[in-house]
Formats: C-alpha cells, structure tokens, sequence
C-alpha cells in the first residue's frame, strides 16, 4: 500500500524557548524568513507525501493562519509588482492539511493517536517538528523506501555519544536487513548511558503501520508520565517486525537554542538575499576572535 499521509505533531508549550513562545506557536519561529514547521512541510511533499495532519494545542492558530490565503497580503502583493513574494506566499496555499487538537498534553503517543480518524487503515509518517533534516534523499522518503521493501514499520536512528542517550529513544539492534537498515530486539525509552543497549537513537521521523493505534489506545503512562511512541513501538515490534533506518545526514534539534541557531546561520549562508553579507560577517567574528578583541570589539562589528 502506498504511503499517502503524514501526521505532524505540533501541541508543544515550547517552554525551551520562553518568552518569545508565551503568545507564538514554536513550530512558527522563523528561520531568516521560513518558519521551522514548513521545512517539516516541505520536506513531506518532496518525499511524496500527499496528505498531511498536523497536531495541534491551544495558542497554535498561527500555524493554520500560516498555510491559509491571506487576500488582503496578496492584493498588496499583486498591486505592487511583487511577484516574487506573491509566489513565495501562495506556495504555501492549497495543500491537502488538514489540523486536529490534542486536548491535553499526555505526551507524544496521545499526540499521535489523535490521527487515527485521519490516517484509517494506512501506513504513515509522523515527522517531528523539532528535528530538522539535511540530506541528497529526503529522510522521509528514505523511510518510505525501507517499507517498499519491507512492508513493516521503520523508524530513523542516528549515532549519538553514549553520556547523550538519556535524552532519546534507543534501539537495541539485532542484526542488519540491508546496509543502515537494523532489524531491532527492542526499544529503549530514555535509558542511562549504563543502560543503554546501544547508540543508536531514534530521532523525529517514524514510518508506522495502523496497527499501531490500537497499541497506543492501551498503552500506560511511561516515562515522564506521559503515553510514550516508544513504548507503543516496542509492543508492536513483539509481532509485526520494526526496522530502523540509520541516517547519515545532517540533523539539527531546532527545539533547542544552539541547534535552533546553527540551522539558521547554515541557512542564511545559502540564502540568495544575505549569504555574502552573512560570510563577511562569520569571517570578521572569525577574525576577533583569533585575535581576542572579539568581546572589545564586538559593538564594531559590520
């Protein structure tokens, strides 16, 4: 069966980015001139995703407003010649997505059970608006590929340092299906690095199969006290195979300041309007700092 749909989770209090969250939607932070959930949007209809559900909460109307027509913008748009933009705003119009609300914040599994109405008796997507992903293959699309040979769940891992794994889902691996592709024992839900049965994190893109709401409609409490993917996942690992895919790209964890930042410097240094003004001033910081005025001189800098 062809994987049609896409669920993103989107019902976060962004409290790593307070204040600037207390009256905006986190997904709608922008990066230079993009906010962070389009790339997540992107990205699925680059992999071929046709329908996309997005999960919301409360103070997350922006993100409709977002993707909705705006005729007054467009009308000064249009009057003023500004077709360029005029073709920036209306891509992000007549997509197939459509939003449901999680009521209560009961963690990521709640969050993905809101969907089931939505995705029926098909295989799907959740993608994660906190990770970014850079790589030649969208990573959905190469989660996509693993079910076209597999016809099973998949999930997305990646090498983290072994004092990090506290702060992941980890896969204990058991043997490999095919180059990066892990056949797995069991999951792990946050271990200690001592615990941990391996390095291998999960990070935010998981291809499920529909027999996963079932699962995740009698699943308990995890850690956190809240309804655990992870949990659900290794329950449905017991009899229907879960593959991980390895990613070898670039990943970046926008849901945390430094790495929220670092995607947007490597952003705006590809950005037509203010990569070279964006390079001069890397190199002049560069430069200060090489030399040790940079906390002199940096009111100067251009």
């Amino acid at each position: 069966m062809k994987v049609r749909k896409a669920v993103i989770p989107a019902a976060g209090l962004g409290t790593r980015f307070l204040p600037a969250t207390k009256a905006m939607a986190k997904e709608m932070l922008p990066i230079i001139d993009k906010p962070t959930i389009q790339f997540i949007v992107d990205e699925a209809l680059e992999a071929g995703i046709e329908d996309i559900l997005i999960v919301t909460g409360k103070s997350k109307r922006t993100i409709e407003d977002h993707f909705d027509s705006h005729l007054d913008l467009e009308k000064y748009l249009i009057a003023h010649g500004m077709t360029d933009l005029l073709e920036k705003v209306q891509a992000t119009e007549n997509l197939n997505l459509y939003f449901v609300r999680q009521p209560y914040p009961k963690g990521l599994g709640h969050a993905v059970l809101q969907a089931r109405a939505f995705v029926g008796n098909e295989p799907f997507v959740v993608m994660l608006g906190d990770d970014l992903m850079v790589d030649d293959v969208p990573l959905t699309r190469q989660l996509i590929e693993v079910y076209e040979q597999t016809g099973s769940s998949n999930l997305a891992v990646m090498e983290v340092p072994q004092e990090d794994t506290a702060n992941y889902g980890v896969i204990a691996p058991d043997g490999q299906y095919a180059d990066n592709i892990y056949k797995v024992d069991h999951f792990v839900e946050k271990p200690q690095p001592e615990d941990a049965p391996s390095n291998l994190a999960i990070i935010g893109r998981y291809l499920l199969t529909p027999e996963i709401f079932e699962i995740l409609a009698e699943t308990n409490p995890g850690a956190g006290n809240e309804i655990q993917l992870t949990d659900a996942i290794d329950k449905l690992n017991t009899f229907q195979n879960v593959y991980a895919r390895q990613f070898n790209g670039k990943r970046y964890d926008v849901g945390s300041k430094f790495g929220f930042l670092e995607y947007s410097l490597d952003y705006a240094l590809q950005h037509p309007e203010i990569q070279d003004d964006v390079q001069d001033h890397i190199i002049a910081v560069g430069e200060l700092l090489e030399s040790g005025d940079y906390l002199n001189e940096r009111d100067n800098l251009p």
